[in-house]
């Protein structure tokens, strides 16, 4: 697990985590400056779940409203974790349906990017995408190939989640809206996006597996997944076997500065 600079904040014996004014508005601005391009460039199924959720504007939503919203929708709930985890315990918890989520917020100075999940990229970023079922039911079976592929695996799956659920677009009435949580939750991150600096490319699993990343620079690289569909295929393939085969093709050149830590955990 890697260092971070921020605390988790911990809930009380009900469950309530006790945020300050100063953190609910940092919250409030967040939505304030995010919700219109996210209106404007995220896709139709991210959108629908973020209706479905109705999150608050002006404060930090407690983890078990959110549940209460998931659990009748696909059986979803999002516990409050440390803000970094390890990756047998993440892959755990999406096989489990628990969603884990970093409990602090952000400060001012990475109010437009955060290397590191908080709470709203968490909450605004990820769980509209829970309540779409096959959505959830991707993120479940992948948690379920993590949990059955050899720990030195993991990196390389990970990496399916990361340019999908976290970082991936997505065809949709004739043009490309982004899905992925991270970049519906960073201000930058979807400009970022929509301009003419990183490359688009074709979803492949295999190109996908072969690609490394970055998790504290915008990101260079994006796919655009063609139909859901293409999505949800992932999870009927033998991603181990498909692991074992990008192994020996090898990781592409990075499109990135070297630096010591590269990937997410």
């Amino acid at each position: 697990m890697k260092s971070t600079s921020y605390n988790a904040k911990q809930p009380d014996a009900n469950g309530y985590i006790h945020y300050s004014p100063e953190e609910d508005t940092v919250w409030a601005d967040l939505m304030e400056a995010q919700l219109p391009p996210i209106h404007e460039h995220m896709s139709r199924r991210y959108l629908e779940g973020l209706q479905r959720l109705d999150l608050p504007r002006n404060r930090i939503p407690q983890c078990r409203e959110i549940s209460e919203k998931l659990l009748p929708l696909t059986g979803w709930r999002v516990e409050p974790v440390p803000a970094l985890i390890g990756f047998k315990q993440f892959f755990g918890m999406l096989a489990s349906c628990h969603f884990p989520a970093a409990s602090f917020i952000r400060s001012r100075e990475d109010f437009n990017y955060i290397e590191e999940p908080d709470i709203f990229h968490e909450v605004l970023g990820h769980t509209p995408l829970l309540t779409h079922p096959q959505l959830a039911n991707f993120s479940r079976k992948i948690g379920e190939a993590g949990l059955q592929v050899p720990k030195e695996d993991h990196a390389w799956l990970i990496r399916l989640y990361w340019f999908t659920i976290e970082f991936g677009l997505i065809r949709e009435d004739g043009g490309i809206k982004a899905l992925g949580s991270g970049l519906a939750s960073s201000v930058s991150e979807l400009e970022h996006a929509r301009s003419s600096l990183p490359q688009l490319r074709p979803f492949d699993v295999m190109d996908i597996l072969r690609t490394s990343y970055r998790i504290d620079i915008p990101q260079p690289v994006y796919f655009v997944i063609n139909d859901l569909d293409d999505l949800l295929s992932i999870t009927d393939r033998d991603l181990a076997a498909d692991i074992r085969t990008a192994r020996t093709m090898g990781i592409f050149p990075p499109l990135y500065p070297p630096k010591d830590q590269t990937e997410a955990g």
